[in-house]
């Protein structure tokens, strides 16, 4: 069965970010949601939009915000998923997990939980977080969240403070247990777009780290280094477990915020419907968005390039915020 194929007959997203809460204690340079004041679901709410989504055929949750912890029905609604048969993951600060949290997120039935770490350098992490001391809680977290049992992995935003440190992450992943580092692209949502041009890379200095992240990934055996972009196609290089082409997003998962209106993703602030009044199923099937996302057609240098079956454009968050076309390429591409 090839990939639209498979993509089409999907009936659910497998996986939904979600974001519970748009509260967050930190400041973070990026940050794609600061700005966002929806209000929040009540947890009976929440919890019946949760049902919804189980019984579409939804497989997994990962719980965002703002920082999810600061809600603090969080490991009610957690308990909740793992009783309708939810696989549930979240990304966090860390700042708030101390060894009795990191047990109660077990007992709650959280499978793995991501640190956001941005530098192996503490003042470095704490100047882009906007929080003295978070790299320190966040490595404790790693440390209490391991002790607990569960999977932890470190995210990490890949930007001018971090491109030329690859080896020290690597080895600071290593030293804290953690199975998973990710590096994630940098995206120009929210406040990633006001600072664009102090934090983004240039195309040809993205090329450059990808080539040195995947010399990394090839070195060690006991990390899992993931790399999330599409364009790392160009390179030769793509993730042979993966069911689709280019972005997952709109493909095999969907974005909720906090007060339930549905976006492809968490950094394509375009509303597709709302989870409380609409059908997941139908608006899975039926988006328009969606519809194109899943259906791109190559445009400009995209037209010509021998890679764009595999990466069909690259981010489509990325090319959307900077030029206001979906199928428009990557703005980050080197091709």
């Amino acid at each position: 069965m090839g990939t639209e194929e498979r993509e089409v007959v999907l009936q659910a997203p497998l996986t939904i970010n979600w974001a519970v809460n748009n509260s967050c204690n930190f400041a973070c340079r990026h940050c794609y949601s600061r700005e966002d004041s929806h209000d929040e679901l009540g947890q009976e709410l929440l919890l019946d939009c949760l049902r919804k989504a189980a019984r579409a055929g939804v497989l997994s949750v990962n719980f965002g915000g703002g920082e999810p912890l600061l809600r603090r029905d969080l490991l009610q609604i957690a308990s909740r998923c793992r009783e309708l048969g939810l696989r549930i993951s979240m990304n966090s600060n860390g700042w708030l997990i101390d060894a009795e949290m990191a047990a109660a997120l077990k007992e709650a039935g959280f499978s793995k939980v991501g640190i956001s770490i941005d530098s192996h350098l503490p003042e470095l992490h704490d100047h882009f977080r906007g929080m003295p001391g978070s790299h320190a809680r966040a490595t404790e977290a790693l440390m209490h969240l391991k002790h607990a049992g569960i999977s932890t992995s470190i995210s990490t935003v890949i930007c001018r403070i971090n491109c030329d440190s690859i080896d020290e992450l690597v080895a600071f992943a290593r030293e804290t247990g953690a199975g998973q580092l990710n590096f994630h692209n940098f995206k120009c949502s929210g406040l990633g777009l006001a600072h664009k041009d102090e934090l983004d890379l240039s195309p040809q200095e993205w090329k450059e780290f990808y080539q040195r992240a995947y010399a990394a990934k090839r070195s060690v055996s006991d990390l899992d280094i993931s790399l999330d972009d599409p364009i790392i196609a160009l390179l030769g290089e793509r993730d042979t477990e993966s069911m689709v082409k280019g972005s997952v997003c709109g493909k095999l998962s969907l974005n909720i915020k906090s007060n339930g209106d549905i976006t492809p993703c968490g950094f394509i602030p375009v509303v597709i419907g709302n989870i409380v009044t609409d059908d997941l199923r139908r608006v899975w099937r039926e988006s328009p968005l969606l519809d194109q996302m899943r259906h791109k057609q190559p445009t400009g240098k995209c037209s010509s390039c021998s890679k764009y079956a595999e990466c069909l454009g690259g981010c489509t968050a990325r090319a959307l915020a900077l030029t206001g076309e979906l199928n428009a390429p990557d703005p980050h591409c080197w091709g």
